[in-house]
């Protein structure tokens, strides 16, 4: 009985967090907004049916309960070069890391969610859906501390990763976007779905971010625009931000029709 009432109780706070979040938006006099955590995790799968049963799972299963724990939006993606093999990136944004702490225990007692998971769970050794999948834990800039997920509409995605040299550059990189470069990004139309400081994970240390698009003509055109801006040209003169990023891992992803971002 404690076991769900903590689960419950850990659910009711992620989404009073979140309610509370959307208020601070729309008055500055509210407290600021949760800054969130964001999950990140590509799955290499096998060959063979194994996109289809993944999906199913995430479909039926998976995304629903996340739901029902307060994750109002999950993305679903893979690349748009088709690599081999296949590649699936699931994006899960949790109110707090508290949350984050909690999902597995909620999904453990999930009665729905066990249902639906049974045949995934009793998938043989023999025919496994991945190889593995690799985690990036992130935690939303002060700048946006919520995910903005687009109109549902035909987008591609832009997924960026900002490795630096030191956590002192990727902190300078960090504080960067917060003081200034985020406002050019929305005046140049490059739209942003979330930012996140990487707190564990492959690529450490680093950043990432995503930006939609609606096509890729669309996103050459602004990036462009961003680039000749002259406060952006300004902005990335400072000292102070100096040799802030030492490499960029570029991925263009596309939505699958169970994404809800």
């Amino acid at each position: 009985m404690k076991r769900r009432n903590f689960i419950k109780t850990t659910a009711a706070t992620a989404i009073t967090a979140s309610t509370i979040g959307t208020a601070a938006a729309s008055n500055q006099s509210a407290p600021v907004a949760t800054q969130q955590i964001y999950e990140l995790r590509v799955y290499t799968l096998k060959r063979g049916g194994a996109l289809n049963r993944l999906t199913s799972y995430l479909s039926s299963a998976l995304i629903p309960a996340l739901n029902r724990y307060g994750c109002p939006t999950v993305g679903v993606f893979k690349e748009m070069s088709a690599p081999e093999p296949t590649k699936i990136y699931l994006l899960i944004p949790y109110v707090s890391m508290e949350h984050f702490g909690g999902v597995g225990e909620f999904l453990s007692e999930d009665e729905d969610y066990q249902q639906a998971e049974k045949d995934y769970r009793m998938i043989p050794q023999d025919n496994t859906v991945y190889t593995r999948f690799d985690t990036w834990l992130m935690r939303a800039f002060s700048v946006m501390p919520e995910m903005k997920a687009p109109k549902a509409e035909s987008r591609i995605f832009e997924l960026r990763t900002y490795e630096g040299y030191s956590e002192d550059a990727v902190r300078r990189k960090v504080k960067m976007f917060n003081n200034g470069e985020l406002p050019i990004f929305l005046e140049t139309g490059l739209h942003p779905v979330f930012f996140g400081h990487l707190l564990s994970g492959p690529e450490m240390p680093a950043l990432t971010y995503m930006l939609t698009f609606k096509d890729m003509e669309e996103r050459d055109a602004n990036w462009k625009a961003f680039i000749d801006h002259p406060d952006w040209k300004e902005l990335s003169g400072l000292e102070e931000y100096a040799n802030s990023v030492s490499n960029i891992i570029r991925r263009f992803l596309l939505p699958l029709d169970i994404s809800q971002v």
